[in-house]
């Protein structure tokens, strides 16, 4: 009987950034207890926003999760039924390390996204070699897209297709508020974002020049989210003279509450495994126009719930952000359905909980 899992994960808890890995921690965690298995969770650092003070968790005090955890391991003999570790660098020598203290089962969940023109020929046979090295360690690989289990086998060998599967992200379906009316013209936009140079943003801005005057007088786009790219952001927006079409917001807590004031969500990127901004703003009845990167066309429907168009291509992304605004191009269906049948949270977590069942 499983009575305790280790989850090493490199993600910060930061109050002001609660998204739906969030909430899939603390009701993976809440799952295991009401089926009597504890969890050590190691984090790179520790935080009682939210749930999390429920939670066990070790930080890892300046060295990476996976260093804190084998530090752990040897100094506490701590004997676990599962490692999962969470946006931890797949086929390293740590899987080898964590393995060699009991013969524990090790799932590796992959959240990473990969460059837009793939890795450099020196990178892909790395992959290559720690695929045959340390691919053995580890017991089941998880891609959260199909995209993505696409990605570890070309990455690490296709030899490993027996032992990985996808399971999609989910999102918090009751808690996010819904948009009842959709505007056919003069729509709302806004970017939901980490500020980087792969979330594409500045394919956007250079979009919106490219847009009729009349409209690059009227059309606003709010942008919610902060990152070390932003001042690049602000600068070409003032090169372009757009300062009346863009706002920064920064980062809310609360996106759950405000996707329904928008009528489409802009997502631009460059590389995308499988985005929780995605399935959240869907799931609040607000289309998406975003790229056809990673596990995007996994749930966007190109004209049905949303728009697909070439990622960095700028004139189609204009020519789109123009008939949006005035009217030509509209979705008309309610986009909420297929996230609430297919990409809830509850079926998430009962996913990710049916890997224990061994």
């Amino acid at each position: 009987m499983i009575k305790k899992i280790a989850i090493i994960c490199n993600y910060e808890l930061l109050p002001e950034r609660v998204g739906g890995m969030d909430y899939f921690f603390w009701d993976f965690d809440k799952k295991c207890k009401e089926n009597e298995i504890e969890i050590d969770w190691f984090f790179p650092n520790n935080s009682n926003h939210g749930k999390y003070s429920e939670l066990t968790i070790y930080s890892s005090d300046g060295l990476t999760a996976e260093n804190c955890f084998l530090k752990f391991l040897e100094e506490k003999k701590t004997y676990y039924s599962f490692i999962i570790t969470h946006f931890v660098e797949l086929c390293t020598p740590f899987f080898k390390k964590a393995k060699q203290f009991s013969d524990v089962e090790i799932i590796a969940i992959d959240h990473n996204p990969r460059p837009l023109n793939g890795y450099s020929l020196k990178k892909k046979i790395n992959k290559k070699l720690k695929g045959l090295l340390f691919s053995k360690y580890i017991n089941l690989f998880i891609g959260v897209s199909d995209y993505t289990v696409n990605e570890i086998l070309k990455d690490f060998g296709s030899h490993l297709k027996s032992k990985t599967r996808t399971i999609y992200n989910g999102v918090v379906i009751d808690k996010i508020l819904i948009r009842t009316e959709r505007n056919v013209s003069k729509p709302t936009f806004l970017v939901a974002s980490h500020l980087r140079e792969s979330k594409g943003i500045q394919d956007l801005i250079e979009a919106v020049s490219l847009l009729p005057n009349k409209i690059k007088e009227e059309i606003k786009i709010d942008i919610y989210g902060d990152g070390p790219y932003k001042v690049h952001l602000e600068e070409k927006i003032a090169k372009y003279s757009l300062k009346k079409c863009f706002v920064f917001i920064g980062s809310k807590s609360n996106l759950n509450e405000i996707f329904l004031q928008y009528d489409y969500m802009l997502q631009p990127t460059h590389m995308e495994c499988f985005s929780l901004s995605i399935l959240e703003s869907l799931a609040a009845n607000v289309p998406v126009v975003t790229t056809n990167v990673g596990g995007n066309p996994e749930v966007i429907t190109n004209n049905q719930n949303g728009y697909i168009f070439e990622a960095k291509n700028t004139k189609a992304l204009s020519s789109l952000l123009e008939d949006l605004y005035l009217g030509n191009k509209k979705i008309s269906i309610n986009t909420r359905e297929l996230i609430a049948n297919s990409f809830s949270l509850p079926k998430m977590v009962n996913d990710h909980f049916a890997l224990l069942d061994k």
